[in-house]
């Protein structure tokens, strides 16, 4: 061989081993990339593993509290459970707001429930005497007042509940809701409640729906508690208190329900949570603050 085909053949053979390091690189290097990914993905999956998993095991060590509440007392209940729930996090309790007369039907019918917080004792004392409350569990814990209430700013000729015919419109409770059934109590004791049932009526299922009407403007005036109407004191106003003469403050017992799904820890969560709304002070003073007075019954 010639030498200059010699050295040509030399620097051909030189260039294609470079080349084939270069792709055995290559290639290694992808191979090495891909396995660094694929362990990373799998490290990720297994974090998200053991956090759902460790999220699963939270959530069954807790003791789910099934409590149903009159819907006037929502918003300090949510306020209670937060703290309570911060003080006892293997608690989780779960709230059932609506009518007394409501709830009340939703646990004869089976609904499960740990504590009943009615704002009435009508609805308790059926449950009591059906066999569905747990004996000696009642307690009388709070009373409210019951008042007459109109938009803010708006305007009527209604100066009380002696003269509430003179509205052209009235927000008012079913009768199985306590507020209506206090309502109606009370037109009957001053003897009016044939002229005021021939007022327009706007029913509402619970008093929220009530003071929602009167808030919204839909109803010339409205009955509610006392405490539902502070707690939108920047869109109703109260015209009047129902005289404690006339009627008795609403009052509110809680008491424990038979649970017959409840395991031993949840019996155990359910008494320990009624006997801190009970006994309390932190919690008669958020009560308090949003209007309640505690019961002398």
């Amino acid at each position: 061989m010639k030498p200059g085909k010699k050295l040509l053949a030399v620097m051909m053979a030189a260039m294609f081993a470079a080349g084939t390091v270069a792709g055995c690189s290559s290639t290694g290097t992808k191979a090495t990339q891909a396995d660094q990914t694929t362990a990373a993905e799998e490290a990720s999956k297994a974090e998200e593993t053991k956090k759902a998993e460790e999220t699963t095991e939270a959530k069954a060590d807790k003791e789910d509290l099934y409590v149903f509440i009159a819907a006037s007392l929502k918003n300090t209940m949510e306020k209670i459970k937060e703290t309570y729930e911060k003080d006892y996090p293997n608690v989780n309790i779960i709230y059932n707001a609506d009518s007394s007369g409501t709830l009340q039907t939703q646990i004869e019918e089976g609904a499960q429930c740990d504590i009943f917080f009615s704002a009435a004792t009508k609805q308790m004392d059926a449950l009591k005497e059906d066999g569905f409350v747990v004996d000696g569990s009642i307690s009388n814990l709070l009373e409210n007042k019951i008042v007459l209430i109109k938009p803010k700013d708006g305007k009527t000729e209604v100066t009380g509940f002696d003269n509430i015919t003179k509205a052209s419109s009235l927000a008012l409770a079913g009768e199985d809701v306590p507020v209506g059934q206090y309502a109606r109590k009370l037109f009957t004791n001053l003897g009016t409640l044939d002229q005021v049932m021939k007022i327009e009526i706007n029913e509402g299922a619970n008093v929220t729906a009530v003071l929602t009407a009167v808030a919204e403007g839909s109803n010339e005036v409205g009955v509610v508690y006392a405490t539902d109407a502070a707690s939108m004191a920047d869109k109703v106003e109260i015209i009047a208190e129902a005289d404690n003469s006339m009627i008795d403050p609403a009052v509110y017992p809680v008491g424990l329900i038979i649970d017959k799904e409840a395991s031993e820890g949840q019996a155990k969560a359910a008494a320990d949570f009624k006997e801190f709304l009970v006994n309390d002070e932190g919690v008669m003073k958020l009560f308090t603050d949003a209007g309640f007075a505690k019961s002398s019954k």
